[in-house]
């Protein structure tokens, strides 16, 4: 079956930081599942469903990468689409600190599943989607922030 690893998140938008830590993690595992979190408890800019989609149009090239979403706990996710690991991009310490706990609870409810941490390209390191959307929303160009599709969702969304 090879091996499949899930790189979650909630990617609202996703931007190139999150494309880079995907096309790495394509180079590496058979097949990525790039799961997008329908977080209940915040108000995202894009709905599940157009993130996916936006997911969708910028990894068309990479044939090895799926587009999905999910609900409730992670590594139930990845259970159920009989992954072994996870992959995490890292911005920074503070990332580490979250992903680690994260990371320890995960191996606690599944210790045959692995989660791998992938440092971001330097490039990217100041990157966040809440920053994508800041600027947009003050008509700032992203256009070197996040691929083509997205940067014209942001501009539909925040001229209506």
């Amino acid at each position: 079956m090879g091996k499949t690893a899930v790189c979650p998140g909630s990617f609202d938008p996703v931007t190139l930081g999150h494309l880079d830590i995907i096309t790495r993690g394509a180079g590496v595992f058979d097949r990525v599942i790039v799961a997008v979190l329908n977080n209940r408890s915040k108000k995202p800019l894009f709905s599940v469903e157009e993130r996916v989609a936006l997911i969708r149009e910028t990894t068309a090239h990479l044939p090895n990468v799926e587009v999905d979403s999910f609900d409730g706990l992670l590594i139930d996710y990845v259970k159920n689409k009989q992954a072994n690991a996870i992959i995490k991009g890292l911005r920074a310490v503070s990332d580490f600190e979250y992903e680690l706990q994260m990371a320890s609870i995960n191996r606690k409810l599944d210790e045959d599943v692995e989660t791998f941490f992938m440092m971001t390209n330097n490039h990217y390191s100041y990157l966040s989607s809440s920053i994508v959307k800041e600027l947009a929303k003050y008509e700032a160009s992203v256009s070197d922030l996040v691929p083509a599709p997205v940067e014209e969702a942001l501009l539909r969304k925040f001229r209506n």
